[in-house]
């Protein structure tokens, strides 16, 4: 009995471990990465969601990067371009000046002087007959260009002490005390301000360093559009729809000027590279204070490579120094005889004054020759003769010696003339 129990225990057993094994081997099947090959539709699907997601970010980045043109870049400017102080823009059809504006102190103002600046701008307003546009706009300062227009006023002071201090030294040689202590009153008076000059320039240059500083501006914009000349566009040409549009725009900015003088405000008209600048600072509020337009056409970003002199320029500068030549030969002849006429006209106005004081004094003798003796008149007569004979003798070799004295003038000229170029 019990020897047959043991084959059935051994037969469980392994059934049980053969069952275990087969669901250990469906597991795995199940499990295992499928790596059969998509049917059709299923290959469409992906290709379509990816297509999905690249024509995304297409959308999202390439009107900034890869699909950027000129032309878009234009139509997100909204305007065309830039020309003799306008803003042309749809394609030619709109105008636009703008005017500059400085302010008043307003708030430093006395009562009456507040009614007259308000009085003037209510007239402003009531002598509009067109739409403007006013447009606020605020920058960094740069004052890079008062540095430099404070620097060039301080070394003109310099140079201009310096010709006092060589004044001064002139009059202390030639003894003349009241001339030298009125230059040097007037070295204080300059040294003074050639301190107060340094001053204000390193001050100047300290706040330049910092980016918080801001200057607010305000502008003035004037349209005009080529549909309000009337008549038919078609009758005139581009350039006459462009002169009147000029013409119009400028007549307008100019009464605009004058109606604000009258509430003392100042304005002018910008010219061409100040619209770009205004532009560049309003379609680039965080670049331009890094990258000013002022310092780019100082930096000549947009000059050619090549750093030589043009053919026509040589050309022009050659025949100016070939014209500077002549003229100076010009001049040096036209000196030496101007100068020698002059002394010969010089010498004849003598010898005429001589000539005439002869003949006056042989008049005198003849007036008195009842009252004289015969002798002393016949002696007189002689001896005016004899003076004429003696001036003729002294004046001679005058004349005859201007003629080399003008020779050494002209070789000292030409001399000078050859050591400067």
């Amino acid at each position: 009995m019990g020897s047959e129990i043991i084959p059935l225990l051994q037969m469980g057993i392994w059934i049980i471990v053969f069952i275990m094994i087969a669901l250990v081997g469906l597991y795995v099947y199940i499990m295992r990465p499928k790596t059969q090959k998509p049917d059709k539709e299923t290959e469409e699907m992906i290709e379509n969601t990816s297509s999905k997601k690249e024509n995304k970010v297409e959308q999202d980045y390439g009107k900034f990067t890869g699909n950027l043109t000129k032309e878009s870049i234009f139509e997100f400017m909204e305007f065309d371009e830039i020309v003799d102080n306008m803003i042309v823009r749809k394609n030619g059809t709109q105008y636009v000046m703008i005017l500059q504006c400085n302010g008043v102190n307003y708030d430093l103002m006395s009562e009456d002087e507040k009614i007259s600046v308000e009085e003037g701008f209510v007239q402003f307003l009531n002598t509009l007959r067109f739409p403007i546009q006013l447009y606020i706009q605020s920058r960094t300062l740069n004052l890079k260009d008062i540095i430099e227009e404070y620097r060039a006023r301080v070394d003109n002071l310099t140079a201009e002490i310096d010709k006092i201090d060589a004044k001064i030294a002139q009059a202390q040689t030639a003894g003349n005390k009241a001339l030298k202590e009125k230059l040097e009153f007037e070295k204080r008076r300059k040294v003074n301000i050639l301190e107060y000059g340094i001053d204000i320039t390193d001050y100047v240059d300290k706040l330049s360093s910092n980016r918080n500083i801001l200057q607010q501006k305000t502008y003035v914009v004037v349209s005009y559009y080529s549909a309000e000349i009337g008549g038919g566009l078609e009758r005139y040409s581009k350039e006459e729809i462009y002169n009147m549009c000029f013409a119009e725009l400028y007549t307008r900015c100019q009464n605009i000027a004058s109606a604000l003088a009258s509430s003392q405000i100042s304005s002018t008209i910008l010219d061409s590279e100040e619209l770009a600048e205004l532009l560049y600072v309003a379609y680039n509020r965080d670049e331009a204070e890094v990258l000013q337009l002022s310092k780019a056409l100082d930096a000549q970003y947009d000059a050619l490579y090549s750093s030589g002199k043009d053919v026509l320029q040589k050309k022009q500068e050659k025949l100016d120094q070939e014209i500077n030549i002549a003229a100076i030969d010009m001049a040096t002849d036209s000196i030496l005889k101007a100068d020698r006429k002059k002394q010969i006209e010089d010498l004849d106005l003598q010898i005429s004054k001589q000539e005439k004081i002869r003949k006056k004094a042989n008049e005198l003798l003849d007036t008195y020759q009842d009252q004289l003796d015969p002798r002393v008149y016949q002696l007189a007569k002689d001896e005016v003769k004899n003076n004429e004979k003696l001036k003729e003798k002294e004046e001679t070799p005058k004349i005859e010696a201007a003629k080399p004295q003008h020779n050494v003038v002209k070789k000292k000229i030409v001399k000078k003339r050859k050591l400067e170029d």
